[in-house]
Formats: structure tokens, sequence, C-alpha cells
């Protein structure tokens, strides 16, 4: 085995009892969760007993996320898996951050929270929506788009996988596109139109905040959404604004393989990156933390 990666969901796997078999089992995990609620309370509620209706609002999903992906990332390192590089998804690159050290968790966690609030109040302003568009390339998903005025390609996951945001009123006409081309448009459970120029607002005012907060260097290479390159400078920027632009994940991934990780394990609550990773190479391990027993049996003994 070489390198190993850690690479941490976003907003979309999100489930009622995430994280509450962590919570119970493992030390670690209580005391992430415990100081969560101490930050914000009822995150742990959330994540164990919330609705899904509760849970897909973005200011609620953000951070009980944060809290789940933190709290099982720990176990693995007190188990004595630890990754080379980190990257995340969306808000996983903030999960990333807080748990390579660039910032301290609990700061993290603040900024999370903040970042829910600030891309509820962009999507509530405007009635948006996402879909994932697959079996197409992405030229063709870019060209469709093209033809609305409020339709961005903005996920660039795999192989034949774009995640696309826009105006909810566009989205059926875009979807019959889609549809007459050969793909599919899956709606994505999420509340806004993320990644996208609707964001602007919010990658701007979170800046603000960003600019508040005293970057450390970090203890694991992080890897940016935006350039799908490894974090040098321009932290603030970086991570503000992500909120707005397409997240380059596909490239991120084969530039993290390019760099000898060989092992992903995703940090989350369900196996979407997994899914993804398997499509853009076949040549590397998988793993899920959803699946904590055969991590720690594959990895953790390697």
């Amino acid at each position: 085995m070489g390198r190993i990666a850690f690479v941490f969901s976003g907003q979309g796997d999100q489930f009622s009892g995430m994280g509450k078999e962590l919570y119970e089992n493992y030390i670690w995990a209580k005391k992430i969760f415990d100081a969560c609620d101490e930050i914000r309370p009822n995150t742990s509620r959330q994540c164990f007993e919330g609705t899904e209706e509760e849970l897909k609002e973005t200011k609620n999903t953000q951070p009980c996320l944060f809290a789940m992906e933190l709290a099982a990332a720990n176990v693995l390192v007190e188990r004595g898996i630890k990754p080379y590089a980190v990257a995340g998804f969306s808000l996983g690159e903030v999960v990333a951050c807080a748990f390579s050290g660039i910032v301290d968790w609990e700061t993290g966690f603040r900024l999370v929270c903040r970042r829910g609030e600030l891309m509820q109040e962009a999507a509530e302003k405007q009635d948006t929506s996402m879909v994932a568009v697959v079996k197409l390339d992405n030229e063709i998903v870019k060209g469709i788009c093209a033809k609305y005025s409020a339709v961005y390609p903005v996920n660039f996951n795999c192989p034949g996988q774009v995640s696309v945001a826009g105006l909810t009123s566009q989205m059926a006409d875009f979807s019959a596109d889609v549809k007459a081309a050969g793909g599919r448009a899956l709606p994505i459970k999420v509340k806004g139109g993320f990644h996208s120029p609707f964001m602007n607002e919010a990658a701007a005012l979170f800046a603000k905040e960003l600019s508040k907060v005293q970057f450390n260097q970090g203890n694991a290479v992080l890897y940016s959404n935006k350039t799908a390159k490894p974090y040098t400078n321009g932290t603030v920027d970086l991570l503000s604004s992500q909120i707005c632009n397409p997240v380059l994940w596909e490239e991120l991934i084969r530039n993290m393989i390019a760099e000898g990780i060989d092992t992903f394990i995703e940090i989350g609550p369900g196996k979407t990156l997994t899914n993804m990773i398997k499509k853009i190479s076949n040549e590397v391990n998988v793993y899920s933390v959803f699946d904590l027993d055969t991590v720690l049996s594959e990895v953790a003994e390697c």
C-alpha cells in the first residue's frame, strides 16, 4: 500500500442517525460531538434524530456533516490510520482544513456553521436546485447548459457525471434536453444552486469571515476544489471562492493519484465519493468509513 488520502464528503448523503454508532462506541467521537453541541446546541440531536427535511436545510446539513466526519476521521487516526493527503467535496474541504490542522477544529466548526447560514440565505433569495447529469460527456453537458440563461455546470465529478445548478423554473426543460441527448438528470438532495453565480454574495461574505482567522501549516497535503491542486497560499480565496465556482473533483483525484496516492478513504455518511473515485480509476483502493469495520480490518492492519 502506498500513500493514503482521506476525502471528506459534501451534502447529499446525510441521513437521520448518522454518527450515532460512532458516538456510542468511540471516546474520540463522543468528545467531538459533545464539543460541537457546546458551540451549536442540538447538533448531535439533528445528526441522530433529525428528520430528512431538517437535515436538508443547508444551515443544518453542513455543521452536522462536519461533526460526523471529523469524529469518524479521528476514530481512524486513533486506530493508526493516518493520511498523507486530504481533500473534501464542497463543505468537506472545510472539514479537511480542520482535520489537517490548517485551522483548529473549533474554528473550523464555527466557520462551517456560518458557511451553511450564508449559503442558505443566498439560496432562499432565488428558487434554485441541482441535478446530477449522467451518461453524457462534459462538453455535451456544457453545451446544453449554454442554452439557458441561469443553468450552470458546477461539479465535474467523474467520467460521465456532472452536477448542474440552475433556476428551478428552467430545470425541467434542461432535464428534458438532457434526456433527448441520451443522458439522465437526477435530483440532488440539496436546497440551492451551489458552486454557481447564485452563491457570489455568500462567497464574498464568507471571505470576510475567513479574513479574521489565523491559518496554520497543516500536517497533511490539502487539495483545493477550485484548482484541483494542493494549497500553497491564498487560503481565504480558495475556501471562499469555491462556494461560487465549480468543484474540479475528477481532476483533483487524478492529481492525487499522480502523486502516489493509491488508497482513498471516504469520510462521510455514504459512498458518493467512493463511487466517483472508482469510476475515475480502477487501479486504486477505495473505502468508505460508512463500512468502518472493513476499513479497520483491511487498512489498519496493512
